[in-house]
């Protein structure tokens, strides 16, 4: 696929190209979270001590890999820049040098890995049966980091330079192949050992190391990338700084997020089972609807930074003000099959009456969510196609942080228990106190957040894309 990159570039190509790379981003992200609810819905099937270790282990993997993997999505900007200036040697470069920020994070999360109780001391008691097997299978995870990581790099190169079709493919190929493996190795089909959560574990380092290996192979060979003169150069610590400056703080700001949700599950387990059930049918399909702003996120953030180095800042500013209009309009579609089809949705996750009643009092509050996160992811891809990192990450821990979990803690849990609950009866009607609370004031958080990163932009970098255009307009 080619861009055009030029400032008379109509409004209608502009938007076809957002959406022609963003649609297979989308598909892409869905066949990535498919990996986890695979490995959860088969050890269901094998032993509730594979089930719990599994869930754990899960849990754990992702709040680590989301982090690194945001630092290694720093390079998709940075390559995508190089890409629109036809710097295409430099596009190599950073391709190189993201190998090796890869390797160097696989260590770092591989160490962090490696310690399971640390991260179980904050669940209590945990049986010794499930310690056991959630050890082995983060152990067998760590083979497979690198693999993961490294595929990252693959991965923002084809996104960088708007061909992301082909690992599209490789993902969804990849999600068939892991649901053999697991079939095989959780259940011991096939002549092969019953393992059951570590069988699952070394399923998805096997699918990980062939995805980056067909991957790195494709582009070596594709004569499209033959261009950027791909090969392992020697580490140069000036560039693979220059990735972590800015992916070091785009992979906190996704830290920041999961961990909010996590902290909400934590303290809205206080309100019983049936709460926590209904908090995470609305908290999964709140991460299932994401995927859309975060995939035409991408797409617009990568064709922004083309044209930016390109030197074409009107259609820089072009792109992404239609990105931030792409992601609107798909996130009020999404609203509407939220809100009214949230009956039919809850009906599909849980028969329970009481779980049920949770989910239904709580989904009503997920459209208007829905839009306004979209809305804040759509502002912070925007600020990284500018290579800005620190000021989303400064705006998103102030307002998701301290006004959405702690103002939510406050308000449901804390002294000012109870003072909320004219707005939460008025909003999310019949809702658990806490539960309702913690969603109302993290929606708050997100509308400052979407705001503030808006302002960001409209305030300080959009004139400064006006003052760089001016001279080739005289």
């Amino acid at each position: 696929m080619s861009v055009m990159l030029d400032n008379s570039a109509s409004i209608l190509r502009t938007l076809r190209n957002i959406l022609r790379q963003a649609w297979p981003i989308l598909v892409s992200q869905w066949a990535s979270i498919s990996f986890g609810v695979l490995d959860t819905a088969m050890t269901g099937h094998a032993s509730p001590v594979d089930l719990a270790a599994t869930a754990l282990a899960v849990a754990i993997y992702i709040s680590v890999f989301v982090g690194l993997m945001g630092v290694m999505h720093a390079l998709i900007p940075i390559q995508a820049q190089h890409f629109g200036g036809k710097r295409y040697e430099a596009v190599g470069r950073a391709f190189s040098q993201g190998i090796w920020v890869a390797l160097m994070l696989s260590v770092c999360g591989g160490m962090l890995m490696s310690f399971p109780d640390l991260w179980l001391s904050f669940s209590g008691n945990v049986e010794p049966g499930v310690r056991e097997r959630l050890g082995q299978y983060l152990i067998v995870l760590t083979f497979g980091l690198p693999a993961a990581l490294m595929f990252r790099t693959v991965y923002a190169l084809a996104n960088a330079v708007s061909r992301p079709k082909l690992f599209m493919m490789i993902n969804l190929v990849g999600v068939a192949i892991k649901a053999f493996l697991n079939w095989l190795l959780i259940f011991g089909n096939g002549g092969f050992p019953e393992l059951g959560a570590v069988g699952a574990g070394l399923a998805s380092v096997t699918v990980y190391w062939l995805s980056f290996g067909f991957g790195l192979w494709w582009v070596l060979r594709d004569p499209f990338y033959k261009r950027f003169d791909l090969k392992l150069r020697a580490p140069r610590l000036k560039e693979i700084w220059d990735i972590l400056r800015l992916g070091i703080p785009m992979g906190a700001s996704y830290m920041v997020e999961v961990s909010a949700f996590t902290f909400m599950a934590l303290l809205i387990a206080n309100e019983g089972t049936a709460t926590t059930g209904g908090h995470q049918i609305t908290a999964n399909l709140a991460a299932l609807c994401y995927m859309m702003p975060m995939a035409i996120g991408v797409a617009s953030a990568a064709l922004t930074a083309q044209a930016i180095g390109a030197q074409q800042h009107i259609l820089a500013h072009r792109t992404g003000m239609l990105g931030i209009g792409v992601t609107l309009t798909g996130a009020l579609l999404t609203a509407c099959v939220l809100f009214f089809g949230r009956e039919q949705i809850v009906a599909m996750y849980t028969d329970d009456a009481a779980v049920t009643a949770i989910a239904l009092s709580l989904l009503a509050i997920l459209p208007w969510f829905h839009v306004i996160d979209s809305m804040q992811c759509a502002n912070i891809y925007l600020l990284r196609a500018h290579k800005i990192a620190m000021v989303p990450l400064i705006l998103q821990t102030l307002s998701l942080t301290i006004v959405g979990l702690l103002g939510g803690w406050y308000f449901g849990f804390g002294p000012g228990k109870g003072l909320f609950e004219g707005v939460r009866q008025f909003l999310l009607a019949g809702s658990p106190p806490g539960a309702g609370t913690m969603w109302i004031m993290a929606g708050l958080g997100l509308s400052i957040s979407a705001i503030a990163l808006h302002l960001w932009y409209r305030l300080i970098i959009h004139p400064r894309q006006l003052r760089l255009q001016q001279p080739a307009n005289e």
